[in-house]
This record gives structure tokens, sequence and C-alpha cells, in this order.
């Protein structure tokens, strides 16, 4: 207790360095948690791109292409599925909804995605996460698009502009639907999801922009005229004799592995459905190396601090010849200098990881909602797990090994200063 005791008032003695060291090693400990957490929590996330889907159905391709053009708008596939046949699939026993969408068409870079109003009842992210508004609402007339929070930031667009949708993906646009314009009714709010970058537009009006029936512009010159034909175009009735795949739930988790082993069998036309968790862990493992690269970077920033304290309490020592000579001169053995020194690295150390937890949580609390609406990370904050604590223990034992060395040399400084007691 006693040297516990003269360690903490040395510390207190030296409290510019120490501060330094402390400063090093929180900062450490900081950046540790808060990257293994992103870390867990960014594979979590991931696989919850797209959450309480229990099949997307498209057609037949490898299960990844598919996931990838359905879900993060990436690729294409080059056929797709028969109206005829989403009826009669979506008509088992057992499902429970469906949401058809129809790729193909952008707006500036930006992925036009086709479907109906169940996407916005059911389309679930993140921890089964319902998509909402930030303005407006959904669209209710056939010539009505619903935003991306990244496309309307992106491109300033707000409630009542009207948009010129082109057909072809990405950047590559064949053609400009000019004659059909679409009016911006909403606008969601961010999920850090490939919706952000989406606009979101009708199912019927898929038909209707590419040729299928009488131009948007056209129907609603005789909208007085056709009452009925009216009415149905406001409440979207209509759509398209092909689509690019469409998302599935179930009443019971039997009737997932049921219906799926049908549709892979399915004779009309070639079919795949995939179970999107599954896919989603899949391809996280061909991402294996983001995870590697994360705990390389923790493991080097930990390294480098631990390398800083130690080189700092061998700069300090050096310094403290004189004040390791007095302890000598009223009794002090070489192994309470031993001891001293340890003690002063353990208190350090332990010090270092507290106030580097409360960075931690201060960061991950603050930078909680940027990562959720900007990357799709849906960050958990809880107390520390074991395994945390472990990350921790860690820490803590390899800065009390690092400070065994300046230990040491304190108690060989100790051995030639000329007061050793001979036995």
């Amino acid at each position: 207790m006693i040297l516990a005791k003269l360690a903490y008032k040395s510390l207190l003695n030296r409290r510019a360095s120490v501060l330094l060291t402390l400063f090093t090693i929180a900062i450490s400990v900081m950046l540790l948690l808060s990257i293994e957490r992103v870390r867990i929590d960014a594979k979590s996330s991931f696989s919850n791109t797209i959450s309480g889907t229990d099949l997307i159905v498209g057609a037949r391709t490898g299960d990844i292409q598919l996931l990838l053009s359905s879900v993060f708008r990436i690729g294409h596939t080059n056929n797709g599925v028969s109206w005829k046949s989403y009826e009669y699939i979506t008509s088992q026993r057992g499902v429970k909804w469906s949401i058809p969408i129809s790729l193909g068409d952008s707006h500036k870079g930006q992925a036009v995605l086709g479907t109906t109003l169940d996407y916005f009842s059911h389309y679930r992210f993140a921890k089964k996460q319902n998509l909402t508004f930030n303005k407006g609402h959904p669209f209710a007339a056939i010539n009505e698009v619903v935003l991306g929070s990244e496309v309307a930031n992106k491109l300033g667009y707000k409630l009542n502009d009207s948009i010129v949708i082109s057909h072809g993906m990405g950047n590559t646009s064949f053609h400009h639907h000019d004659d059909n314009p679409f009016k911006v009714v909403g606008i969601l709010n961010p999920t850090g999801t490939p919706v952000d970058k989406t606009l979101h537009i009708p199912l019927a009006a898929i038909d209707l922009i590419h040729g299928g029936k009488a131009s948007l512009e056209h129907e609603h010159e005789h909208e007085h005229e056709h009452e009925h034909e009216h009415d149905e175009h406001n409440n979207l009735v209509g759509h398209p004799k092909q689509i690019t795949a469409f998302l599935m739930g179930f009443k019971s988790p039997l009737y997932t592995l049921q219906i799926r082993r049908n549709i892979n069998q399915y004779k009309p036309e070639a079919l795949l459905g995939i179970m999107p968790t599954v896919t989603l862990k899949e391809l996280w493992e061909m991402l294996a190396i983001v995870e590697k690269i994360l705990l390389l970077f923790s493991a080097v920033v930990v390294l480098i601090s631990l390398l800083g304290m130690l080189t700092t309490l061998l700069a300090n020592l050096s310094q403290r010849r004189r004040e390791l000579a007095i302890l000598r001169s009223v009794g002090a053995r070489p192994w309470h200098l031993f001891t001293l020194i340890s003690i002063e690295s353990l208190l350090t150390t332990l010090l270092g990881c507290l106030a580097g937890s409360v960075l931690y949580y201060l960061a991950i609390f603050s930078a909680g909602g940027y990562l959720q609406s900007h990357a799709g990370i849906s960050v958990n904050i809880t107390i520390l797990s074991y395994y945390e604590l472990g990350l921790i223990g860690v820490i803590m034992t390899a800065g009390f090994i690092i400070g065994l060395i300046p230990a040491t040399r304190a108690y060989f400084y100790s051995l030639s200063d000329g007061m050793s007691i001979k036995a």
C-alpha cells in the first residue's frame, strides 16, 4: 500500500508527461473499441441491408448476382419474371405479402425502381425498421415519384419538382422519357442503404413510359373525358408484362423453404429464389479482407501507443536517477524500486483504459446517427461486452509487461549506485 501511494504521488509529480502518456493510451483504447464496434455492427448491418424479407425471386442466375441487382442496384439480370408467374407464385398458401420491383431506368445516374404501395408498407432495413418519410407521402398517382434521401440532397430536389426519367442504368442513358415527367411527392428519411440512392415510381408507370400504353401527358389530357380511366391511374392500376424480381414474406418459416423449392423447380420459366440473409452472409465472407484490415489497424494503433508509453517511461527513468538514489538512501531496496516502477506503469495503463472507455462511449454516442444515415451501420450503444473487456484486459497485460522493462532497468540502476546491502 505504501508503494502504491508513493507511485500515485510520483505520477502526480510528473503529471505533464503522465497526462501525455494517458492521452495516447486513451486514444488508442477509444480507437480499438470503436473500430471493433463498427466492425461488428457493420457486419450485422450489412446482413440487415434488407430485413424481414424471406425470399427474393428473380430470373435464374447466381445467388449473389440476383442479390446485387435487386437490393444493391449493382449490375443487371438478362431476363425478368413474367407477371403471370409473379401472380401465380404470390397466390400460394402461406404468402403474407409480396413486393414486385422493376429496374432498368435511371435519373442522372441514380436507379429508378418501379414498385407498388406494398413497398412502403413491408420493406424493412437494419433491424426490421420500416421506411419513413422526411417530407411528403407515398405516390398516389401514376405520374408521381418518391425520392431516397441521397437523391434529394445530391440533386437538390424538393416536393413538387418535375423529374424526367431515362432508359438505362447508371450514367449511361439511352433514351430520355421527356414526354412522361414525374412530380416529386415524397422524400424518404435516410436509411444508409441503396434505398437512399433510388427513385421510386408506381409499377404501373413502367409500362406507360416504355410505350406500352398512351403517354402520361396524353392520359392526363383526357382525364376528364375518361373519368373511370383516371380513377384507375390514381389507384395505380396496371403493371408491366415483366418485372425484374419480387420480394416475399411468409406466415411461417416452413413456407419459405417449401415455396423456395417450388420456385427453383418452376417449369413455365427458369426462376431462382434466394434467402437474402443467407446470401448477404456469403457476400460478406467474400469481403472478409475488410475485417482483417480493420483488425490489423486496431492492433497497430494499440502497439504504437504502448511503444509510446515505453519510450516515455524509459526517458523519464533517465531523469529519475536522482529520485531513485534518494529512495535508496532512505532504505528502499532494489525490489522496492522494481515494484514502484511496475505499479506506476500499471496505474498509467489502467487510467488510460478508463479514459479511453469514456471517450469510446462519447464517440459512439456522437457518431451513431451519422453512421446509420450515411453508412448504414446501426451502432449498438451497450455496456462493454466480455469480448471488449477482454481487449482491455489484453491492453492492461501488455502495458504491465512493457512496464517491466523500465522497472528492470531501475532495479539494476539501484544495484550499481553503491548503496546495495551485501549479504
